[in-house]
């Protein structure tokens, strides 16, 4: 498990620098100032993340469903919640029409990252 948590930070930091660099030299000309924030937002949300789940593999020595539940909702966080913001923020780019179907993976991904959260809240109080 350890493994695995390290191979998904380690993509996702660097997809997320990546991500980063392109929104600050590549969209700038292209997209708006508010849409240019959206996508920093998914970049930040993204990194706060992926660290997260580096201290998840701190606890991958034990196996604790809790550590499990919490990488699956941090992974999934980043991809619907940083997901949909890259994709609202280049909606006029892409030539996006289904805007309705993406906004609501948003808080989605967002909940994910909450309940995340708490998985590791209680996996730390579990942990002796």
């Amino acid at each position: 498990m350890n493994k695995r948590i390290i191979l998904t930070a380690s993509f996702f930091g660097a997809v997320a620098v990546l991500l980063g660099a392109f929104g600050a030299h590549g969209l700038k000309a292209l997209i708006d100032a508010p849409s240019l924030e959206v996508w920093q937002k998914g970049v930040d949300y993204q990194f706060y993340h992926t660290f997260a789940l580096l201290y998840l593999s701190t606890f991958a020595r034990y196996r604790n469903k809790l550590i499990n539940i919490a990488y699956f909702c941090f992974t999934f966080g980043i991809i619907l919640f940083s997901g949909s913001l890259y994709l609202l923020a280049t909606k006029s780019l892409l030539k996006l029409d289904f805007v309705n179907v993406i906004g609501p993976l948003t808080p989605m991904g967002g909940l994910l990252f909450v309940l995340g959260w708490i998985m590791l809240f209680f996996a730390a109080i579990k942990d002796k």
